[in-house]
């Protein structure tokens, strides 16, 4: 996190529903301008923990603050602040683009022009089209157009991208990109594990109400140990041993006459300069490399939710 003061600031957060604790014992910080992950199994307590954050819920114990603000207290000024796209967010059947974003626009004291909103997120054509008639992208789109009319400092998206087809997906995480790069901070919920590897620059792994792990993608990757794979085939004999004797390697297998090598690390460079030495030249090269997802049933011991699971 960078040496800035934290915009969001949760201290060991608590909160329970009858006799089933949701969150227990949370903390984490958000820096300014940074894109902030939030994953974890269904259940597992991230969108409690964000209810909190938005002044939606009341915690049991601990401590929130959002650019200093308290958020139920300070529930009005945080709104001003704030900008939400909610899980579940619908609006009415007939309303149109154009009439949700010059309504919500109205909330705020200050805020962005409608029409600027439409062509930087590319609804314009869409400005007369009502809400039950947009596709799954549009409708995020417009979904993200809401959260940040109100020209927030934070914005948070939950469970931005489910049931969008991939390239609806993709055409979303370019957009959350460009909200950041606005000076937007970014609080993202999501069970995609590729898309929080690609947009986040720290991810928090909630599992169970309780904090599991916080790194940037590539450190919780490194820290799960996960294994990695290089493969190839080779022009020649090598020396397996001396392959499998490299400090990053942990073991060199042949499959189907192709060799395989695991190992943690830098590793498809230090197989490369190795063969490098032995003289051999390695075809067909290939690199399995570990993903969030791996790190993720590291620490969890579970794979994450399908497409279309939410809490």
């Amino acid at each position: 996190m960078s040496g800035t003061s934290p915009v969001i600031e949760v201290d060991e957060l608590c909160k329970s529903y009858g006799g089933t604790v949701a969150v227990d014992e949370v903390s984490f910080a958000v820096a300014r301008g940074e894109i902030f992950g939030m994953i974890g199994p269904n259940g597992a307590g991230k969108t409690t923990t964000v209810e909190c954050v938005e002044g939606i819920r009341k915690p049991d114990a601990g401590r929130i603050s959002v650019l200093g603000l308290h958020p139920l207290r300070d529930r009005a000024r945080l709104r001003q602040v704030l900008g939400v796209q909610l899980q579940h967010g619908m609006l009415p059947d007939r309303l149109r683009v154009g009439e949700a974003l010059t309504l919500y626009r109205s909330f705020y004291r200050d805020g962005v022009e409608p029409e600027r909103l439409l062509a930087e997120l590319g609804l314009t054509a869409s400005r007369n089209t009502a809400f039950a008639d947009l596709s799954g992208g549009q409708a995020q789109r417009l979904s993200i157009a809401l959260a940040l009319v109100g020209k927030p400092r934070i914005a948070v998206l939950d469970e931005l991208t489910t049931g969008l087809d991939p390239q609806a997906r993709r055409d979303t995480w370019e957009l959350v990109e460009q909200v950041r790069e606005s000076g937007v901070t970014v609080l993202l919920i999501t069970h995609f594990m590729e898309e929080a590897e690609r947009l986040c620059d720290r991810v928090a792994i909630i599992d169970r109400g309780r904090l599991a792990a916080l790194d940037t993608p590539d450190g919780l990757i490194a820290r799960a140990g996960v294994q990695q794979r290089v493969r190839f085939r080779a022009t020649g004999p090598f020396d397996r041993a001396r392959l499998a004797g490299l400090a990053e390697v942990s073991g060199v297998t042949t499959q189907r006459g192709e060799a395989v090598v695991t190992g943690t690390g830098d590793l498809a460079h230090a197989v490369n300069a190795e063969l490098v030495r032995q003289g051999v030249v390695a075809t067909e090269i290939r690199l399995d490399r570990a993903t969030l997802d791996d790190a993720f049933l590291a620490v969890t011991g579970r794979r994450p939710a399908p497409d279309g699971e939410r809490e």
